[in-house]
């Protein structure tokens, strides 16, 4: 007897391979009109336009300019969320690719074209189930993930992430040849804190210093205490990262200073990390402050939390993705320290992040990069990824 698993894993491969052409047609226009922030209004009107064609109802404006769909089975179920993000970055693009960015400044150098594309090849693929669906799949386009003011807060806040049982969302990897998948146990990205310090002396002649305080001093001795954190009060296997990117102070060579600026960006792979790192940074400015004699003003401003994977979904994950790819898919532990807004979602329920590699033979790529080019075939893996997933665990 011919498996049905078997036979939803080939129907979801020929379906993803019959589209993808359109596919890849869609990303190349979304990459030749990138958009930042919340301004993807174009992109909006795209994917709203290509859901509308499937028979879908979406709903725009969701966020300010995100797009929601929700397909629902024929019997009532759980609802998973799967997002992808449609923003792009201020980058020159250098590609020279003949469907490069039209628009002076700015590229889709992280793949959310890539991501955008995807998602609507989910869509179009888990339409044709829904008689066999028990739940909704609720597929969100998100604007705003590369920038401060957090699309996926917008969004969360305009409601979509009420009722949600599961969040599952993908990102592109061009460590990964393309076509392949990763899954990550823990964190796979950090959270993104950031600090102001103004440490505030007391002006006074450089040939006088009893006459004054120092604040330049004070700044010195605080970051290398700040460092201390990281490597003598956390556990080396929780590693984080404490990083102090500018610092101002003074405008001469003989005056000493009345104040001296310090910046910088905390990340860390846990709440617990995170937590005890935000205490240690506000004891230590007291610290130096008190035996330098000095004040300090701190002002450290969370931004999104890291993006824990739920290890309960991951161990339903692996074997249904290792059953549509055909080889073993295992979830391993994440070395990036970089940042993601779906960490917002995946506070309010279980969720997971799926890298799709887009690795293209013979070249070195990197996210973030004006000579990013991605390997489409990610799309159709993507697409198959997603699809079988929203499948499975809604069936």
């Amino acid at each position: 007897m011919t498996d049905l698993k078997d036979v939803l894993a080939r129907d979801i491969s020929a379906k993803s391979v019959s589209m993808e052409a359109h596919l890849i047609a869609i990303r190349r226009d979304i990459h030749a009109h990138p958009e930042l922030g919340f301004d993807t209004i174009r992109t909006a009107h795209i994917v709203e336009h290509e859901l509308l064609r499937l028979g879908l109802s979406p709903q725009t404006g969701v966020g300010k300019t995100g797009v929601v769909v929700d397909i629902v089975g024929e019997q009532p179920g759980k609802t998973i969320l799967i997002r992808a993000d449609m923003d792009a970055l201020p980058i020159q693009e250098q590609t020279g690719l003949p469907f490069s960015s039209t628009y002076p400044g700015k590229m889709h150098a992280c793949g959310h074209d890539i991501h955008t594309a995807t998602l609507l090849g989910v869509a179009a693929i888990v339409a044709q189930y829904r008689s066999q669906l028990k739940g909704t799949a609720r597929l969100i386009f998100q604007p705003a993930e590369e920038t401060p003011e957090s699309g996926a807060e917008a969004m969360i806040a305009d409601g979509v992430a009420e009722g949600v049982d599961l969040a599952i969302t993908l990102h592109n990897k061009p460590e990964l040849a393309a076509g392949e998948i990763a899954l990550t146990r823990g964190a796979s990205t950090a959270s993104s804190d950031e600090f102001d310090v103004v440490v505030h002396g007391k002006s006074t002649h450089a040939a006088r210093p009893h006459m004054g305080t120092d604040p330049i001093i004070a700044a010195a001795n605080l970051i290398s205490q700040l460092q201390t954190i990281i490597s003598r009060e956390l556990d080396p296997a929780h590693s984080a990262v404490l990083t102090i990117g500018h610092i101002h102070g003074g405008s001469t060579h003989n005056i000493i200073s009345d104040s001296c600026l310090i910046q910088g960006t905390v990340r860390a792979k846990s709440p617990e990390s995170r937590a005890h790192i935000e205490h240690a940074f506000k004891r230590i400015c007291a610290g130096v402050a008190l035996s330098l004699n000095t004040r300090i003003d701190v002002n450290y401003q969370r931004g999104v939390p890291p993006l824990m994977n739920d290890d309960a979904l991951i161990d339903v994950l692996e074997p249904i993705l290792s059953h549509q790819f055909g080889k073993p898919i295992v979830a391993k532990p994440s070395a990036s320290f970089g940042a993601e807004d779906f960490s917002l979602f995946t506070e309010r329920a279980p969720g997971c992040q799926i890298h799709i590699g887009s690795g293209a033979p013979g070249r070195d790529d990197h996210l973030h990069n004006s000579d990013y080019q991605p390997d489409e075939r990610s799309i159709h893996a993507g697409t198959q990824a997603l699809a079988r997933l929203a499948i499975d665990l809604l069936s």
